[in-house]
């Protein structure tokens, strides 16, 4: 493994500029901590964290709280923190939260109790107690995916509200008016904003919004297969179907198949997230893809930042989304008697 004078030698500075470099980013001009990082990666260079840990009083460990790891979206986020947090020495510990608000407030002691220096946040909860910053301080979390209203540290997101307006108005453009929606939890800022953006398209095309058209889910397969069930059953059938995750489409469109429906032929369906097997489903599902990747490298980005500048400000970034149109989703062939 190449060593401390490796790195020096190819980055042009002495040992003590890496050493200090290492264990106090930000009193080295940024042009010499990109030199040394550079040259730290070109070398191989892991320094003892140990020892970097006993002096500087930082672990150079993240918590990341996830909801589920069970979710294939996530699990893309999950992938971009990773890899953000490995270029800049920092290590992950991953936190399956299952939601639940004691838990989550649990890991984030982690960052009192020296476990972590901070926490990337995939849920709109705040597990920080009131009392557990300094005044002035700065929040040590960044809140990313499904993001808190007015958070109290850096946020990014996608614009959920636009992204599920445009989803629907691709429906309409189809000759599609009788379309249901299958939401997510009904207390997640995402279901709020994209069941905004659905009845924003409705409106404006002059269909009536009707709140018996929603459906209710929590992003699992299950969900949507059981949401599919009742939907079939009501007096009136959809001729098209926006769920509000991928997998939960995929689950209505198996149970869909299973009455003996074709989609999109009887009834289109359409999802949200462009997951892996959003392309391989059958048929292959319309989607709203947005960037789980980047969402997870600058979350961890803007937290390391602010980790290693304290003066670092807030910053809210939204990410762009893109509408992707598969097989899943036709013309509307019927109208509803």
């Amino acid at each position: 493994m190449s060593n401390i004078r490796k790195v020096a030698e190819l980055a042009g500075v002495s040992v003590a500029t890496v050493s200090r470099t290492l264990k106090s980013p930000d009193i080295v001009s940024p042009a010499t901590r990109d030199k040394v990082l550079k040259a730290v990666e070109a070398a191989g260079y892991r320094p003892n964290r140990m020892a970097v840990q006993f002096r500087s009083r930082r672990t150079h460990n993240l918590a990341v709280l996830v909801p589920t790891v069970a979710n294939t979206f996530f699990a893309r986020v999950i992938s971009g923190i990773e890899q953000a947090a490995q270029q800049r020495g920092y290590g992950v510990l991953l936190c399956n939260t299952q939601g639940r608000e004691e838990v989550e407030t649990q890991y984030a002691g982690m960052v009192a109790a020296r476990q972590a220096d901070g926490v990337i946040q995939l849920r709109a909860f705040n597990p920080f107690p009131g009392d557990a910053v300094t005044p002035g301080q700065a929040l040590p979390m960044v809140n990313a995916c499904e993001v808190l209203d007015e958070a109290p540290c850096s946020t990014i997101q996608l614009d959920n509200r636009a992204a599920a307006r445009e989803l629907t108005e691709h429906l309409i453009s189809l000759g599609h008016r009788h379309i249901t929606m299958i939401q997510g939890p009904r207390r997640s800022p995402l279901t709020r904003e994209r069941v905004a953006g659905y009845r924003d398209a409705l409106e404006a095309a002059g269909i009536r919004f009707d709140a018996s058209m929603l459906y209710g889910g929590d992003f699992t397969l299950a969900s949507g297969y059981r949401a599919a069930g009742e939907l079939l059953a009501a007096p009136v059938l959809p001729t098209a179907i926006f769920c509000e995750n991928d997998e939960m489409a995929i689950g209505a469109i198996r149970r869909i198949r299973e009455a003996g429906l074709l989609v999109p032929d009887d009834i289109s369906i359409a999802g949200f997230d462009d997951i892996a097997f959003a392309s391989f489903s059958e048929p292959p599902l319309t989607t709203i893809a947005q960037p789980a990747d980047t969402f997870g490298r600058r979350a961890a980005d803007m937290l390391i930042d602010l980790l290693e500048y304290p003066a670092t400000p807030v910053r809210h970034e939204t990410l762009p989304h893109r509408l992707v149109v598969r097989d899943s989703t036709a013309p509307c062939a019927w109208r509803p008697e």
